[in-house]
């Protein structure tokens, strides 16, 4: 209990004790004082998927697809209940607002991270944590208690909340994609500040190989698209798996180009790029030099992995999120 509460608690109760010509209302009023001052204040209660609803208001209807449809000899979904878990998680990271940022490393640009303890060597022969993340393109994590250690990487893309000072060189956060806090040096923090809102989300998932973008309103969530999808495929040395987790659009081109497996060559670009992680984009079908008018549809969205990390949609519909995605309000969820 803190001090102040307390003095004034005790000056309230010679004033009641000593003043004997007040009234009954004005002891009442003095007692209801000293009854808000000591009221315990009740704890929001976190969401659950249960508390989350989704509402459909299509505004892209282009290769729309059903909540569940057939796919070869099986059944593909939407997994709107696991999509409901996220949802209610990322409300309940933000709720309490705060100051937010996201881990930046881009092509190493703010400095290759130290090598973990105990890293692995994974397939494609790059230095990687326990969890899974490489070195390259990610962020040092540190404990947070005395003996500071490097403990983890971070990925770049990932939503965090700066817990303390953001003017140290190492600054404290917490956040969206992993449990835990963490200390990260500074300069692989890109600061948001304490006024975003998260209220849009495209969810990626690589199991059944779809996208669905969904807006926050004051009512609910609600779908404006549900469509095919072409994820990251593991395919060492080149090609990487999407990863799972929460990212936030960083930034967006028209036009993304990208260059041969293995050389600086330019080989291809694809259209309407919002960027999340790494190199992963969500962008439009990719378009083979020296063409360079946009192609449409492919055949192969929305059948198996087979991109190196980004999610290929119908050019259509990377145009359709390119133009309704905003920084600092949108987030990319995948999942599987």
């Amino acid at each position: 209990m803190k001090r102040a509460p307390i003095f004034y608690l005790i000056t309230l109760l010679i004033t009641l004790g000593c003043n004997t010509k007040q009234s009954d209302d004005n002891k009442k009023d003095i007692i209801a004082v000293i009854d808000s001052i000591f009221q315990p204040k009740e704890e929001k209660r976190s969401l659950t998927a249960n508390d989350i609803t989704l509402n459909k208001d299509i505004q892209y209807e282009n290769y729309l697809l059903d909540d569940e449809y057939p796919y070869n000899d099986t059944v593909r979904t939407f997994q709107w209940d696991k999509i409901k878990e996220k949802l209610a998680h990322i409300d309940n990271k933000v709720a309490n607002g705060g100051n937010w940022a996201i881990f930046s490393n881009y092509k190493n640009m703010n400095g290759e991270a130290p090598t973990v303890a105990d890293f692995v060597r994974n397939e494609y022969k790059r230095v990687s944590d326990q969890y899974g993340v490489e070195r390259y393109q990610s962020v040092p994590l540190y404990t947070s208690d005395i003996d500071t250690t490097l403990t983890r990487y971070g990925r770049d893309g990932w939503l965090v909340k700066i817990l303390d000072s953001d003017t140290t060189e190492m600054v404290k956060v917490s956040g969206v994609s992993f449990e835990g806090e963490y200390l990260i040096p500074q300069r692989y923090l890109v600061k948001w500040g304490d006024t975003i809102s998260i209220n849009k989300v495209a969810v990626v998932d690589v199991t059944n190989q779809n996208i669905a973008v969904i807006e926050k309103r004051e009512d609910g969530w609600y779908i404006l698209s549900m469509n095919p999808a072409t994820t990251g495929v593991h395919n060492p040395p080149y090609a990487l798996e999407t990863p799972v987790g929460v990212f936030a659009v960083q930034e967006q081109k028209q036009k993304m180009d990208y260059t041969k497996d293995g050389s600086s060559g330019l080989a291809s670009n694809a259209p309407f790029a919002s960027r999340f992680t790494n190199g992963g984009y969500i962008h439009g079908v990719p378009v083979q030099y020296p063409r360079q008018s946009i192609i449409e549809w492919s055949p192969t969205l929305g059948t198996i992995p087979r991109s190196h990390m980004c999610v290929r949609n119908a050019s259509s519909h990377s145009e359709f999120i390119y133009d309704w995605a905003t920084v600092k309000e949108t987030v990319v969820v995948v999942i599987d």
